[in-house]
């Protein structure tokens, strides 16, 4: 493959929602044999962009599909959840505790549903970019240096020939 090829899939992976750059770090370290420096560079500034393209997006277009009752009472139901789960630590801890959310690689976690939650909860767009971009790093500095500790751990395992 060639670098743009790679970078494109790097993008398209980080792109994906419940993978981000969890899985998109990985690929590009691992399977495209790519310097880690690069890799961390481009899923990080892809995944950074999410955040406010989701936001921007719910702001926007939301409205249109609350119209219909159905998805209205849905959409009620969540926020009122989510709001009750998330709103008392971004009271309390501001944007860090969006940050430390969106920053936590585990699954149901990342800048899509950190996205979601500030939209849902009333954070105000200037405070969702610095929370993304925050979350984004730290999530991208721990998925790197998992990768990196585990690949080298994995390699002290096998014998090349």
């Amino acid at each position: 493959m060639t670098l743009i090829n790679n970078i494109f899939w790097i993008i398209v992976i980080t792109f994906l929602p419940f993978l981000e750059l969890r899985a998109s770090i990985p690929y590009g370290i691992l399977i495209l044999k790519m310097h880690w420096i690069p890799v961390f560079i481009i899923a990080v500034i892809a995944n950074i962009i999410i955040g406010p393209l989701v936001y921007f997006f719910l702001d926007r277009v939301i409205h249109i599909f609350l119209k219909m009752k159905f998805i209205d009472n849905l959409y009620q139901k969540y926020v009122d959840k989510t709001q009750k789960n998330i709103h008392q630590y971004v009271e309390k801890y501001g944007e860090a505790a969006l940050a430390i959310f969106i920053g936590i690689p585990l699954p149901g976690t990342g800048v899509y549903t950190g996205a979601l939650a500030a939209y849902l909860i009333g954070m105000d767009y200037k405070k969702l970019i610095v929370s993304t971009i925050f979350g984004v790093l730290i999530a991208g500095i721990i998925v790197t240096a998992v990768v990196l500790t585990g690949a080298t751990a994995l390699n002290s395992f096998i014998k090349t020939f």
